[in-house]
C-alpha cells in the first residue's frame, strides 16, 4: 500500500443500491454527482485549511487523522495497563482472599467471557449505533469495573465486574479502525501496539508498589482515572460519528460497499476461514503474552526465590514488547513480515527453554525481556496480514472479531495455567508456554499469504469511481 496514495472519494459505508432492484450495481449518474460534491468539498477544505501535504491530504485532514490515531493509542495504553496490572497483584490477592491458583484465576475467566460476548456484539452494535458511539460505550463500561474493584469488595464481586471490563475492551475496536487506513497503515499498526506495551510496561511499576501497601486495591483508582481520561478523549475526538465519517475527516479512503456485500455481514465474517485462523492465532498469542506478564512474577518468587520487587520482571517483559514493536519495524519491512514472524517465533520458542532449565534469577529476568521484544511485533504483523487478505467491506468487523475473540486468550490461557499450577505447581508454566508458542506457529503458517483472486483485482465499482473523479477534476 503506497504512502503517497491519493485518497479515494469519501462515501458512506452504507449500502448503495440501483434505482430499480437494489442490486450491487450503482447508478453512474448518482455516483458522478456524489464524487463531484466530494471534489467541491475537498477544494473548499484546501482553500480554508491551506495547501495539501505531500500525501494529498489537507492540513485539516492530517490534524484530524493524527488526533484520531492519538485517541486510539490512549485506548490501547489503558488496555495494556489493565493486562499489566494483574501479575504483580496476584500474590497479594491470594494472600488477602486466602485463595489457591485455580480460584484466583477466575479473574481471567470472567474477563474471557466478557471479551467473547463483546466481540460477538461488536459487529451488530456498530452497524446499528455507529463506530463512534460503540467505542465510547466500551470505554465507559470499564469505569464500572475499576470503580468496584478499587473498594476491595468480596472476591465474588471483584471477579464478576471483570465481565464489564472484558466486554468494554472488545468494543474498543482500535485494530479495525487502523486496519482500514490507507496512509501509513502498517507503521501505525506497529505504533498502536507499542502504545499497548507502554501501558503494560508502566502498570507493573505502579502495581508492585500498591501490592506492598495495606490499601492494595487503590491501584484500581489509578486505573479508574486512566479510564475516565480515555472515555473523554474518545468522545471528544470521534464525536459519536460513523466509521466512514471518521475516515473521511482524516482524508482516508472510504470503501464503497454494495448492497450484496453489506447483506449478512456477520454471517460472511463467520464463514471466512482466514478470519478464524487469525482469531485463534491471536487467542494463543495474547494468551502467551498475558500469561508471561501475569504469572512470571509468581514463577520468579516461588520457583526462583525472588523478593517483593519481582514484579518489575513483568515490566521488563512488557518493556521488551514495546521496544520490539518500534525498533524492529525496519527489520520487518526488510525481511518481510511473514518471513520475519517465523524467525522471531523460533527464537522466542528456544529462549523459553532457557528460562525453563536455567535456574538463574537475573538470567531469567533478562531472557523474559528478550522474549517480550521478539513477541512484540507478532500482533501487528497478524493485523496487517488481515488487512491484506480480507475483503475491505468486512475488514473493520472482521478485525474487531479477531481482536475481541483473540483477547479472550488473555483470560483463557492464564486461567488454564492457574488450573494446572494448582495441581502441579507453578513450574508447569513453561511447558504450557512452549505448547502455546508451537500452536501459534502452526496457525500462522496455515493463514493464507495472499487475498483470493477476486479481491486482488480492483472492483468495477472502485474503478468507475476513480474514473469519474479523474474526469471531474480534469
Amino acid at each position: 500500500m503506497s504512502d503517497e496514495k491519493q485518497p479515494q472519494p469519501s462515501h458512506s459505508e452504507a449500502p448503495l443500491q440501483g434505482a430499480n432492484d437494489g442490486s450491487a450495481l450503482l447508478d453512474s449518474e448518482e455516483l458522478k454527482r456524489s464524487v463531484t460534491a466530494d471534489v467541491k468539498v475537498e477544494e473548499e477544505e484546501t482553500t480554508s485549511s491551506g495547501a495539501r501535504t505531500p500525501n494529498g491530504r489537507t492540513r485539516k485532514q492530517l490534524i484530524a487523522s493524527n488526533l484520531q490515531f492519538g485517541a486510539l493509542c490512549v485506548s490501547m495504553i489503558v488496555l495494556g495497563w489493565n493486562d499489566g496490572s494483574t501479575g504483580p497483584l496476584i500474590p497479594r490477592m491470594r494472600k488477602v482472599y486466602n485463595l489457591g491458583y485455580l480460584v484466583v484465576s477466575l479473574i481471567f475467566v470472567v474477563a474471557c467471557v466478557g471479551f467473547i460476548l463483546g466481540a460477538l456484539a461488536n459487529v451488530w452494535l456498530t452497524d446499528r449505533l455507529g463506530f463512534g458511539k460503540v467505542i465510547v460505550l466500551g470505554a465507559a463500561l470499564q469505569l464500572i469495573t475499576y470503580s468496584v474493584q478499587s473498594a476491595a469488595p468480596p472476591f465474588a464481586a471483584f471477579v464478576v465486574v471483570n465481565l464489564f471490563n472484558g466486554f468494554g475492551g472488545a468494543l474498543q475496536a482500535t485494530n479495525g479502525f487502523v486496519g482500514s487506513l490507507s496512509h501509513y497503515q502498517e507503521t501505525k499498526m506497529g505504533i498502536l501496539h507499542a502504545a499497548y506495551g507502554v501501558g503494560a510496561f508502566a502498570a507493573p511499576l505502579v502495581a508492585t508498589q500498591f501490592a506492598q501497601m495495606e490499601r492494595w486495591s487503590f491501584h484500581y483508582l489509578t486505573s479508574l482515572g486512566l479510564a475516565v481520561i480515555n472515555t473523554i478523549i474518545l468522545a471528544v475526538v470521534f464525536r459519536f460519528k460513523e466509521h466512514g465519517e471518521c475516515l473521511a475527516a482524516g482524508g482516508e479512503d472510504v470503501h464503497v460497499s454494495t448492497a450484496s456485500q453489506e447483506k449478512g455481514k456477520f454471517g460472511q465474517i463467520m464463514k471466512n476461514r482466514s478470519v478464524h485462523l487469525l482469531a485463534f492465532f491471536i487467542l494463543f498469542y495474547v494468551g502467551v503474552e498475558v500469561t508471561i506478564g501475569g504469572w512470571i512474577v509468581t514463577f520468579i518468587i516461588e520457583d526462583r526465590h525472588g523478593g517483593p520487587s519481582s514484579g518489575y520482571v513483568s515490566s521488563g517483559f512488557f518493556g521488551g514488547l514495546t521496544l520490539g514493536r518500534v525498533v524492529l519495524l525496519p527489520i520487518n519491512k526488510w525481511v518481510g513480515e511473514r518471513n520475519v514472524f517465523f524467525i522471531y517465533a523460533a527464537l522466542a520458542f528456544g529462549l523459553d527453554f532457557v528460562i525453563w532449565f536455567v535456574p538463574s534469577l537475573v538470567g531469567n529476568a533478562v531472557t523474559v525481556s528478550i522474549i517480550g521484544m521478539l513477541l512484540g511485533p507478532m500482533y501487528p504483523i497478524a493485523m496487517n496480514q488481515a488487512s491484506r487478505i480480507l475483503p475491505p467491506w468486512l475488514l473493520t468487523g472482521a478485525i474487531g472479531w479477531i481482536g475481541g475473540f483473540g483477547q479472550a486468550g488473555s483470560a483463557l490461557i492464564p486461567f488454564i495455567t492457574g488450573a494446572i499450577s494448582e495441581k502441579h505447581g507453578i513450574k508447569s508454566l513453561h511447558p504450557l508456554l512452549v505448547a502455546m508458542m508451537g500452536a501459534m506457529i502452526v496457525l500462522f503458517a496455515l493463514t493464507p499469504n495472499h487475498p483470493p483472486p477476486e479481491l486482488a483485482r480492483p472492483s468495477t465499482l472502485e474503478s468507475e469511481g476513480t474514473d469519474v473523479k479523474e474526469k471531474v477534476t480534469a
